[in-house]
């Protein structure tokens, strides 16, 4: 087909989750909520690493990161959704889309692989813990955050690169609150076959083989620690550092491998999955780690005492 057949899409139009006025009313409130929780939380967590002299293992290095990502993560898609529910036709612009697309796949890739680094944290700590200090240095700790965030820049660029040469003629409207790859697609005016299989590669397969890796790495883990040990404070507390990882795995990789390691076709339950995904999931994990580490959870409380507390004094 010849270019001047298309009349070029400059927006698209995003259904939402209800057109209900009610139920958007009584979403944004509970979404709200989810969000100025997320926000507090993971900060929490960051300024508590930062400044508590007893938090500087690669661990806790490894999940200030990974608060940060969580609140980057969250903010892509929720401060619009939120704004949405207010506006009776919920546009956004064909750029607009196109760097919501970018940043979830960066932010959230580079959260994948992040993971992937604390799983090889955890072994250095429990099957090296003499050489731990040696292994997961300072030096290396920021390379390897710095390689999660590389390979998220470049699994994004693939996305963007694939999507960006498709021509859209119309229909301009996404059955979704935000844009991603599995909305976009299926609006393009041609055939979209070779694009989408290399994306259910690139974020499919990717999502399938870590997942799987991360559990077998976790389980192994888990059975040395109950094989070699005793029950000492170190080991319950090594324990449940891997059932956290283990948890923060399955939320993560859960959603992400039922919206992309398949065709991108649509499903009833496609925007629970991806609501839990993009705005759920990110609060879960300060209260994961908070719940399940009490180094961290001292460490809040002398925080809040500190600069919280005694100020109000």
């Amino acid at each position: 087909m010849e270019p001047a057949n298309y009349t070029t899409v400059t927006e698209f139009v995003l259904i939402g989750l209800s057109q209900t006025r009610e139920v958007q009313l009584v979403l944004f409130f509970i979404f709200l909520s989810f969000y100025l929780f997320i926000l507090p939380g993971n900060i929490l967590i960051i300024c508590t690493i930062r400044l508590d002299p007893h938090l500087t293992s690669p661990t806790y290095f490894l999940l200030a990161n990974l608060a940060f990502l969580d609140i980057w993560y969250s903010s892509i898609t929720a401060p619009k959704m939120l704004v949405d529910f207010f506006v009776e036709r919920k546009i956004i612009s064909f750029g607009g889309c196109i760097a919501q697309l970018f940043f979830l796949h960066f932010v959230g890739a580079s959260e994948m692989f992040l993971l992937t680094v604390m799983a090889f944290d955890r072994y250095a700590a429990i099957c090296r813990p003499l050489h731990y200090a040696t292994i997961m240095n300072r030096r290396l700790c920021c390379m390897l955050v710095a390689l999660s965030w590389m390979g998220g820049f470049i699994h994004s660029i693939i996305q963007v690169a694939l999507i960006v040469r498709l021509p859209f003629c119309g229909p301009n409207e996404l059955d979704s609150y935000f844009c991603d790859i599995t909305q976009v697609v299926r609006i393009a005016c041609a055939n979209t076959f070779p694009e989408e299989l290399v994306m259910i590669f690139s974020s499919g397969l990717i999502s399938v083989v870590c997942f799987i890796a991360l559990l077998m790495s976790y389980a192994f883990l888990l059975a040395m620690l109950k094989k070699h040990s005793g029950s000492g404070e170190s080991t319950n507390r090594a324990m449940s550092t891997c059932y956290s990882h283990i948890t923060i795995v399955v939320l993560m990789f859960g959603p992400s491998i039922y919206i992309y390691a398949r065709p991108f076709d649509s499903f009833s339950l496609d925007k629970v999955v991806s609501v839990f995904h993009t705005v759920i999931f990110p609060l879960l994990n300060p209260i994961i780690y908070t719940l399940r580490n009490k180094e961290v959870k001292t460490a809040m409380r002398k925080l809040v005492n500190r600069y919280i507390l005694c100020k109000e004094k």
